[in-house]
């Protein structure tokens, strides 16, 4: 599932891309990469992991990771987290302004009257009762749906 158009190395991993260990129960297994750059228009990253972008995301950028996406900046562009159907991922960005972002087989967009909203604080995206929802993020509130998620997980494990 690993493509991007940006220029390749000799080992064929995108430049300014960098794999991270993985240390979430929730994602075990999955890689989490990290982009040190801005993502342009026209640029494409898809990763079989988890995606961490150190830099904004422009309109006409895209960003689709397995696991989770999250944005040092803003993200004006699409995003799709869990792409290979995982509704527990989400995306947070410290600006949550996007023209399409994708949770699993769940789409939403920017409100049409919203235009350039800054809350001024950073934003979590996730999956919740069939609809994706958009709250302020505070560290520590992740502990709540995380639990829940885990809790869901080892019921479809033992079920």
């Amino acid at each position: 599932m690993f493509s991007s158009i940006e220029d390749q190395n000799r080992a064929g991993a995108p430049q300014n891309m960098l794999p991270l260990a993985a240390g979430s129960r929730l994602n075990k297994g999955k890689p989490t990469y990290l982009i040190c750059r801005t993502v342009r228009s026209g640029q494409r990253f898809e990763y079989p992991g988890n995606a961490v972008v150190m830099g904004d995301i422009h309109p006409g950028g895209e960003v689709v990771a397995s696991g989770h996406v999250i944005v040092m900046g803003t993200l004006k562009g699409v995003v799709h987290a869990g792409a290979e159907g995982d509704e527990n991922a989400v995306v947070l960005a410290f600006r949550l302004q996007p023209i399409q972002l994708r949770i699993a087989g769940y789409i939403t967009r920017a409100p049409d009257n919203e235009g350039d909203f800054d809350s001024g604080e950073p934003e979590i995206a996730r999956v919740q009762d069939e609809a994706i929802i958009i709250d302020k993020y505070h560290p520590g509130t992740e502990k709540r749906w995380l639990t829940k998620s885990l809790k869901q997980e080892e019921v479809e494990q033992n079920g």
